[in-house]
């Protein structure tokens, strides 16, 4: 089985989860210890970044 290739970067998952104030499970246990609850807020927290990116660049 092949495995799956991540979209966001490990730096990126740590960044959120540090801002989120889960980075020490997320350390400790790995994403099985994540709540799915903080798992969510993490996926939101990217597509705001990238909402903010991409309405941040101009149209040219």
């Amino acid at each position: 089985m092949s495995k799956r290739h991540s979209i966001m970067s490990e730096q990126l998952k740590e960044q959120i989860a540090q801002e989120l104030g889960f980075a020490g499970t997320l350390h400790q246990e790995g994403f099985g210890g994540v709540s799915s609850r903080d798992c969510g807020n993490m996926v939101k927290t990217a597509i705001k970044m990238a909402e903010q990116g991409i309405s941040g660049r101009s149209m040219t």
